[in-house]
């Protein structure tokens, strides 16, 4: 099914306005992502090429950068997510529960959101069968959290275009795929509604530091940027802004203060809520409950 057969065009002018509680204006939603990269295949990213400047395997150095997350960059952020007081929405790899049980076992035990992101990082493209990757992924969550996962994020973002059919066929309620708006919305599927929630590749780690590669301080310049227009926005309908890391690149030591400085930052301004994604489909539908249409 296409895009457009899943929902029809929708300007955010046209909607009905939705409510946050206590009118606040805008929601942070943080999305922290822990993956497998197999040292068997090419790395999901590099953060130094081959000298050769082909693809060279075993890549030791960009596993290593990765695991480097894993193994310290991912404890920052149990600090200060315990020091701000927030649950983060955990899009994990379902493989981590099996190669990194401890770092699994903090984030359950800390209260996070468990989002399913595939089995290890390998984009959907390049399995034999999605659809039976997708079910083992959430097996695996459900058994090792006890809850079966609402959220699904696909590595890399990637889909087929029946991916949303097998998805809410596997109890999924809500896609971080579809970078398509400031609200939630809903898509059509086989097996009924399917909400997308407003992830983003303009305000994730990956794109701002391993893509483009600014400087570290520009993390906090572009979130406080947007931190600002949508504030103002907000007074008229409140917007939700996702702040996406990984633990490899905003886990670092030159990097950590500026991603602690966005929450600063936006607590300053008050009217900012910081939700998981749980959080933000109950409001969601609730409000959908009130009349706001599918």
């Amino acid at each position: 099914m296409q895009p457009k057969d899943r929902a029809p065009y929708s300007a955010i002018v046209d909607r009905p306005t939705l409510k946050l509680p206590g009118n606040a204006r805008v929601v942070l939603w943080t999305i922290v992502n822990l993956e497998v990269w197999d040292i068997g295949r090419p790395m999901a990213r590099q953060v130094i090429p081959a000298p050769t400047g082909q693809v060279l395997l075993p890549d030791v150095p960009n596993w290593s950068w990765h695991e480097y997350g894993m193994r310290v960059g991912t404890w920052r952020f149990f600090k200060l997510y315990e020091k701000l007081g927030i649950r983060p929405t955990l899009s994990i790899n379902a493989r981590v529960c099996e190669d990194y049980t401890r770092v699994a076992e903090q984030a359950r035990d800390a209260g996070w959101e468990f989002m399913g992101h595939a089995y290890d990082q390998m984009p959907m493209h390049k399995h034999d069968d999605p659809r039976g990757m997708i079910f083992k992924s959430m097996d695996i969550l459900e058994k090792f959290t006890g809850k079966r996962p609402r959220g699904w994020l696909g590595p890399g973002l990637t889909q087929h275009l029946d991916t949303p059919d097998i998805l809410t066929e596997a109890g999924v309620k809500y896609i971080g795929d579809w970078v398509w708006d400031d609200e939630p919305a809903t898509i059509q599927t086989t097996n009924g509604p399917l909400v997308t929630l407003p992830y983003t590749v303009e305000h994730n780690d990956i794109p701002m530091m391993a893509v483009h590669h600014h400087e570290s301080e520009y993390f906090f310049t572009r979130f406080k940027d947007a931190i600002d227009r949508l504030h103002m926005e907000g007074a008229e309908r409140p917007k939700v802004l996702a702040v996406a890391i990984h633990p490899y690149i905003s886990g670092q030591p030159h990097r950590i203060k500026y991603l602690e400085a966005i929450y600063d930052y936006a607590a300053s301004l008050g009217g900012v809520l910081n939700w998981n994604g749980d959080d933000l489909l109950d409001w969601y539908q609730g409000e959908r409950a009130k009349g706001y249409p599918v």
